[in-house]
Formats: structure tokens, C-alpha cells, sequence
């Protein structure tokens, strides 16, 4: 799935589900060593490539997009909901 359709599909929901008291949100990972992400750390060129991308310079590991993860989840979110939290090392900039 693309990141547009995460996004069209969680502003969607949202606004669909929200009179039930369900809350709908995404996180946006940028670059994160992960197993699906793993062609990219092989090819030292194409990982290269992608961290001049990143203002950061550098890739993600999977704990850090904990603390997105831990408010989207927590009670001090109940007002939040169609939202879309970017953890990309400043990507998007």
C-alpha cells in the first residue's frame, strides 16, 4: 500500500468512524531498518542515494517510531483522530 492510500483510507475512516468513538490515525515511517526495508540496506549505492534524501542523514530504527506509536495508542490522543504522524528524519522538509 502506498503512503497516499494510508492516507486517503485514515482521513476516510476517521471521519466515517469518529461518531462511533473510534479513532483512526497512521503513523508515516520514513527510512527504518526493518525486514521489508531490507533491499535498500543491501545496496550500498540505493542506501546511499536514499540518506542524502533524509536532512537527518541517517536511517531509522524500529524503536523510534515507539513514542509516535505510544500517544497514538494512549488516552492523551482521545481528541486526535484523522491524523498522520511523520517520523522521517525530516524527509518531507
Amino acid at each position: 500500500m502506498t503512503k497516499v492510500a494510508l492516507i486517503s483510507m485514515t482521513r476516510a475512516y476517521a471521519a466515517e468512524l469518529a461518531a462511533k468513538k473510534i479513532r483512526v490515525n497512521a503513523l508515516l515511517p520514513g527510512l527504518t531498518e526493518t525486514k521489508f526495508a531490507g533491499a535498500l540496506f543491501d545496496n550500498k549505492e540505493i542506501y546511499d542515494h536514499a540518506i542524502q534524501k533524509i536532512p537527518m542523514k541517517r536511517h531509522a530504527a524500529p524503536e523510534e517510531m515507539a513514542g509516535a506509536v505510544l500517544y497514538l495508542v494512549s488516552e492523551v490522543s482521545s481528541y486526535t483522530t484523522g491524523t498522520m504522524i511523520t517520523c522521517d528524519g525530516g524527509g518531507l522538509i
